[in-house]
């Protein structure tokens, strides 16, 4: 089948469709990574075709609008500064959208296009399946991750999932109605959201399937971004991993800060007060560090770095806890925004990390320095850390998609 496979976002929103696209490739599927430009070459190495939206989000962050977003105090105010950027942008990239959809036999879309993508292969005729990195749909369970709250309670988890579904169709609404009437699409939202499938690309043992969950919705394993057997660390990164004990990863991913050199001075402190050794990603931010016992990179496969290291400090982003997850090693995350503090209460659950060390609170090293002293000195998140990613290695993420599409094409 001719698959187009829509997703928007930073690079965390992106690298994991690349695996799963090159999955369905193997299975003789025809497949269209549908993304933002800056992301052409994460489809191409993974021998997928590309077709490319307008909007750089990594600029987007640095303007003042980006700003503000990552100034914003709460959740609930991260995710509304984030849906208004959103809805300023969505006109641009729904012509994109309708091209590669247009030679396409089927749509998967993430969370962060599905609004506009079903209304594209409503009025289209095509069929579409949503693909997401998180669990957004309504249950008691716990409340929509993309607001960064712990529980509202049960009745009020499941009130606050239908308050964000509102607001992510609002956000898309004035294009989705443009789309559908300019294609003569029929099909009522409120059907949509009551029958349309879709998979979900983490594990089942990290987030088990909520017994509330209406039909439709599954839980399969991850999609672990594709990584060419051809790609190595560079020999900066292996001199330095020879050089001594292993260290510690620290990034920030997608997100910016304010003032990364204060940042990386803190990061640096908290590595050194424990006596570990840093590998310190520049990410988004430019973060970075000087001094034998600290080396910054640039973007490098966390697949085969985070093997290497003790610990892996990072901002609990979806893909980024996967990979540490993998890697069979301790985690101190750095929640930053919007899913952040969900994956966070993940790995401690799962007791492969000592607690998050929450961004906004990260002030002086001290706390820092303290989570990482107990992941990396007390074995037990180690030895937990294993167990989890030997799990995590027999399961095949790619697999529920596949036979969807499989059933499709013979349907």
């Amino acid at each position: 089948m001719r698959v187009a496979l829509i997703t928007a976002g930073s690079r965390g929103d992106v690298a994991p469709f690349t695996g799963l696209g090159h999955g369905l490739v193997r299975e003789g599927h025809d497949v269209t990574l549908v993304t933002h430009e800056t992301f052409a070459g994460l489809a191409r190495e993974a021998g997928l075709r590309f077709h490319g939206l307008p909007v750089d989000p990594q600029a987007e962050l640095r303007t003042e609008r980006g700003r503000q977003l990552l100034a914003s105090r709460s959740g609930p105010g991260k995710l509304a500064r984030m849906l208004a950027m959103a809805r300023r942008l969505v006109g641009a990239m729904a012509p994109g959208m309708l091209d590669a959809a247009r030679a396409a036999d089927v749509l998967l879309l993430s969370g962060s296009v599905a609004p506009l993508g079903r209304a594209i292969a409503d009025g289209l005729g095509i069929a579409s399946r949503g693909v997401y990195l998180q669990p957004l749909a309504p249950t008691a369970a716990f409340p929509p991750p993309v607001i960064g709250i712990r529980s509202y309670g049960r009745a009020g988890n499941r009130l606050a999932a239908r308050v964000v579904d509102s607001a992510l169709h609002l956000t898309f609404a004035e294009a989705a109605r443009h789309m559908r009437s300019a294609l003569g699409g029929t099909r009522s939202r409120r059907r949509e959201r009551r029958n349309w499938p879709v998979h979900h690309g983490f594990s089942p043992l990290v987030v088990p399937r909520p017994a509330d969950w209406r039909p439709g919705l599954t839980i399969g394993g991850y999609w672990w971004p594709y990584v060419s057997p051809a790609a190595a660390l560079s020999d900066e990164v292996h001199a330095f991993l020879d050089a001594g004990p292993a260290p510690v990863f620290v990034g920030l991913g997608s997100p910016t800060v304010p003032d990364p050199e204060r940042m990386s001075d803190l990061l640096v402190r908290a590595l050194r007060a424990a006596g570990l050794r840093g590998v310190i990603q520049s990410g988004w931010s430019g973060l970075g560090a000087d001094g034998d016992d600290m080396l910054t990179i640039g973007e490098a496969p966390h697949s085969l770095l985070f093997p290497r290291m003790a610990a892996v400090v990072h901002h609990a982003g979806a893909g980024t806890t996967a990979a540490a997850l993998r890697a069979g090693v301790p985690a101190v995350p750095v929640p930053v925004w919007f899913d952040g503090a969900f994956w966070s209460s993940r790995l401690t659950a799962l007791g492969v990390s000592p607690g998050a060390v929450p961004l906004r609170t990260l002030t002086t090293p001290d706390a820092l320095a303290a989570a990482l002293t107990a992941a990396v000195r007390d074995p037990s998140y180690r030895r937990q850390a294993t167990a989890v990613a030997e799990r995590l290695r027999r399961e095949d993420g790619v697999a529920p998609v596949r036979a969807a599409l499989d059933a499709l094409d013979r349907g």
